[in-house]
């Protein structure tokens, strides 16, 4: 097998390359590099410069390389900029993906790994989210990958693929500094952002019906996030490993919100500042934490690492872009 790994140079296709790669797996990566670095691939990954609209460089890449499977990350993200730009997420996030899947269709590639995300799901009011769960995604960013999911499974179904969709819940950590999250549109180095400037972390609402009054979440650590891929890789590689697969891909363990700014206080050594409680944000649901009983039984996979484990390896990623909030 060769797999093609599009948005293999961001922050989690870094990770998802090196698993694979140091596995033994044949990668290569197309990234267009809007948000990836290519300096976070392994010596000797083929890296293709361009975008999933491109036909033509698809059809290229994807004969050159002789390629046999895609996993495919490469999207847009972030929740607010899809409600400001939801053209442009729908754009890249759901056209790109078409275009993406008429290609593999035309070049008979049998393997697809599809990433999803638990904003599928909307707000669910559970206590463990399921994958049998009605999904209702309330902005547009769920709402591309919802639909996604669809197009991996038409296509999958029309054109003999087979296929997997999988829902991360919110992905944390770094497996080396180097690989660390550059970006702060998440909760953890939102957080390092805040106290490296001497200010508290913000907690948006303590009033939901929780143990503590705020929302709680389901954490993922990168590296694990990396180890579920190629799981399920190789299961599609496998002859029986026809048809589709959706699985959630967390540790099925809640962190509320306050835990979390008081890990993340603790271990930064900012203990001397207190959380600032600021209002609700719209859409934010009180508990998502997905159950992950289907990808233990199906691959026998479950998270290796916990919560501290993530914030510390985060930490030390912002530390070596940061030097100064080590010293702080």
């Amino acid at each position: 097998m060769t797999w093609l790994i599009t948005g293999g140079a961001g922050y989690i296709g870094a990770h998802v390359v090196r698993v694979m790669a140091e596995a033994g797996e044949r990668v290569a990566v197309l990234d267009d590099l809007s948000t990836g670095v290519p300096g976070r691939l392994p010596a000797g990954v083929p890296l293709v410069t361009g975008s999933t609209l491109d036909r033509a460089l698809l059809d290229r890449t994807l004969a050159d390389l002789g390629v046999t499977g895609v996993v495919h990350l490469a999207a847009r993200k972030q929740v607010a900029e899809s409600v400001e730009q939801p053209l442009r997420y729908y754009r890249e996030n759901v056209h790109g993906l078409t275009v993406l899947l008429e290609a593999v269709a035309a070049a008979g590639i049998g393997r697809f790994l599809f990433s999803s995300s638990a904003a599928v799901y909307g707000t669910p009011d559970v206590d463990l989210v399921t994958e049998d769960l009605t999904c209702a995604p309330v902005n547009p960013y769920g709402e591309t990958k919802l639909a996604g999911e669809w197009l991996v499974r038409a296509a999958g179904a029309a054109h003999g693929i087979s296929t997997a969709c999988l829902r991360y819940f919110n992905v944390a950590g770094a497996a080396r500094p180097e690989l660390a999250d550059t970006g702060v549109s998440n909760i953890v180095p939102m957080m390092f952002e805040r106290v490296t400037g001497g200010e508290p972390p913000r907690i948006f609402g303590d009033d939901y019906p929780t143990p503590d009054g705020t929302c709680v979440r389901d954490y993922i650590h990168v590296e694990d996030l990396a180890s579920a891929h190629l799981a399920v890789a190789r299961r599609l590689a496998e002859p029986a490993g026809s048809g589709d697969l959706t699985v959630n891909i967390g540790t099925g363990q809640g962190v509320s919100v306050r835990e979390m700014a008081g890990l993340i206080l603790e271990v930064t050594g900012r203990t001397g500042l207190v959380p600032r409680v600021e209002p609700r944000r719209a859409g934010d649901p009180a508990r998502v934490v997905g159950s992950t009983e289907l990808i233990g039984k199906e691959l026998g996979w479950s998270a290796r690492h916990g919560v501290r484990a993530m914030v510390e390896s985060a930490w030390d990623g912002w530390c070596l872009r940061h030097p100064e909030a080590r010293r702080g």
